[in-house]
């Protein structure tokens, strides 16, 4: 199966290897081992030599854990949202008591820092902007540098960002940005399955959990903090997760980190031009197109669905649909992790192919 998703992405080898490893124990040495070697790998790839936390969850509940380990109930945040992730962060801040205040722009464009400026110049005491560095839903990657020097410039709020799948392919100094927060996910460029969150903590994050009073019990930050540092976690961790993590970091270390990002670069104009060649129109800004997903419009007179549907059932090949309402609208290639130029020109291929299979009624 060619499987162009956001996530989950294919498993390489290796990966799949170490997840049929026999069970250890998660409270012993070689379990401690193992995550002092993720945690340090994780550090360089953030950018950040600040606190790296790992849960057993979605990413989520990563977006989740940052919210409620960071606020009280009645906080003002700032919610910049450009599609359907955004729109999620800032429901969860809602649903804890979070006075949200959402930022939307049209879903293919990205967020605009004037309008950001402006609204922190509106909402004066804003404790937290929340970003979406790399919206999936559309394509869409958000020139987070500029967002976050404005947010600094312009408040003292504490800057979340969701980076599921953007980590480790898109440029993102988490230090260097002033991140508080960023949160990833374990089925994007990481290449391995859905069930762990990775979370950078910086020293103002660490500052503000002092005095945060959102409900938290498995998402706590400080106990999962200080289980790391005896070598556990502060809950029952997905132990296989963390071996294919292991061996997942491996491949990329030896890769390398500039390498990694230009590959990622490098397949997302290929299928751009290639998409375009093949006469599919593109459907993000293409200034700040995503290096890790692409998003083309439904051809005129095509049903999207029935065009999934003939290139899974019929061509062995996977894409994802537009969400919300880009449902049938778009149809989405994911470019990330363990992929190379031969499977995107398959996929497209296949996508040609299975138009006139797949014309509306």
């Amino acid at each position: 199966m060619n499987l162009r998703l956001v996530g989950p992405t294919p498993l390489p080898p290796t990966v799949r290897d170490a997840l049929a490893r026999p069970m250890l124990n998660h409270r012993g040495p070689e379990f401690a081992a193992m995550q002092t070697r993720i945690v340090n790998s994780l550090q360089h790839y953030f950018q950040t030599a600040h606190d790296i936390l790992l849960f057993t969850c979605s990413g989520t509940g990563g977006l989740e854990a940052a919210l409620v380990n960071l606020l009280s109930p009645g906080d003002a945040v700032v919610a910049v949202s450009i599609g359907v992730f955004g729109d999620r962060f800032a429901d969860i801040a809602e649903a804890f008591g979070a006075q949200t205040h959402r930022l939307r722009f049209p879903w293919g464009s990205a967020a605009d820092p004037d309008a950001l400026r402006a609204k922190l110049a509106e909402i004066k005491n804003a404790r937290a902007v929340l970003i979406t560095h790399n919206e999936t839903s559309t394509a869409t990657t958000n020139p987070l540098q500029e967002l976050a020097r404005v947010a600094h410039e312009n408040s003292d709020a504490l800057l979340l960002v969701d980076a599921i799948s953007s980590m480790g392919a898109i440029h993102l100094p988490v230090d260097e940005w002033g991140v508080d927060v960023a949160v990833t996910g374990s089925q994007k460029v990481w290449m391995i399955p859905p069930g762990l969150a990775m979370v950078s903590v910086s020293p103002r994050a660490w500052d503000a959990y002092a005095h945060a009073r959102m409900p938290r019990y498995y998402w706590d930050f400080k106990k999962m903090r200080d289980a790391i540092a005896k070598g556990q976690t502060s809950f029952t961790p997905g132990v296989n997760l963390y071996f294919a993590l292991d061996a997942a970091l491996d491949l990329m270390n030896a890769e390398g980190f500039e390498n990694i990002r230009a590959r990622h670069a490098r397949l997302a104009q290929h299928t751009r031009d290639g998409a375009q060649t093949r006469g599919f129109e593109l459907f993000a800004d293409p200034k700040f197109a995503s290096n890790t997903v692409t998003a083309l419009r439904v051809p005129p007179g095509v049903n999207g669905k029935k065009w999934r549907q003939v290139l899974n059932q019929t061509f062995d090949t996977v894409i994802a649909g537009g969400q919300k309402e880009l449902t049938d609208k778009i149809v989405r290639i994911g470019h990330l992790g363990w992929v190379n130029e031969a499977e995107l020109d398959a996929c497209l291929d296949a996508m040609t192919a299975a138009l006139p299979y797949a014309q509306a009624n």
